[in-house]
């Protein structure tokens, strides 16, 4: 499977050197140039390690950095041109997994990068298949791997999609507002909340699985129409 890097930097030619770079190294390279990118980037699709500019426009990196690490176990590689000591603990302190800083050695990088994704691909494998497997109607959705599955066939998910899944799942039968839905997401914003973002994530839900599972409840928000065990 080809490992998902998202460049989060908005100096643009350090953007298209890293993009370019790690392209000709066989990777799916995203690019964005804020936090407000990134979030919605790690919406439509899974993301494995970000690559992450401390100095970005609409927000403060190592800000945006605490917020992603509370709730997604994403890997996350800072980049900045800060050389203090003290920077870089605090980075560390907010959940990056490593630091780096410009100018760029990128033979580095990338090593630095194929050592992160080692060590997340280890921690994968090493998690039991079945434990935490919530079954519903023809799925199971393993809360240990973050998989989804239909009769042993598996379905990808984006990690809000799965994000949401998990909420109507825990929850089955119990109607769940649009603002809770949004809260369950790990790139969602409390300083400019979206609740659009959830409408579109249950029509992808609605995509992917059955469609009916998902019920529409007018004025009060979506319940998952399933027993699950």
């Amino acid at each position: 499977m080809t490992h998902h890097i998202v460049i989060v930097e908005d100096e643009p030619v350090t953007q298209a050197r890293l993009h370019d770079y790690f392209v000709q190294e066989g990777y799916q390279v995203s690019v964005t140039a804020s936090g407000a990118g990134l979030r919605e980037l790690m919406l439509l699709q899974p993301v494995d390690v970000i690559l992450l500019d401390i100095n970005l426009p609409d927000e403060n990196g190592l800000m945006l950095t605490r917020a992603l690490r509370e709730r997604s176990t994403v890997g996350i590689i800072l980049v900045t041109g800060r050389c203090d000591q003290i920077d870089r603990i605090v980075g560390l302190e907010m959940g990056a997994d490593d630091y780096v800083t410009k100018p760029l050695e990128l033979r580095e990088l990338v090593v630095r990068v194929k050592n992160l994704l080692w060590r997340i691909d280890l921690a994968r494998q090493a998690q039991p298949a079945a434990d935490n497997c919530y079954l519903f109607a023809d799925y199971c959705l393993n809360v240990s791997r973050h998989t989804l599955e239909r009769d042993g066939e598996p379905i990808r998910l984006t990690r809000a999609e799965y994000e949401m899944l998990l909420a109507f799942v825990t929850n089955p039968g119990t109607i769940l507002s649009r603002e809770r839905l949004l809260r369950t997401l790990s790139s969602h914003r409390v300083d400019n909340p979206d609740l659009r973002t959830v409408d579109v994530l249950i029509r992808r839900l609605r995509a992917k699985l059955s469609p009916e599972l998902f019920v529409t409840q007018h004025g009060e928000g979506y319940f998952l129409a399933a027993e699950v065990s």
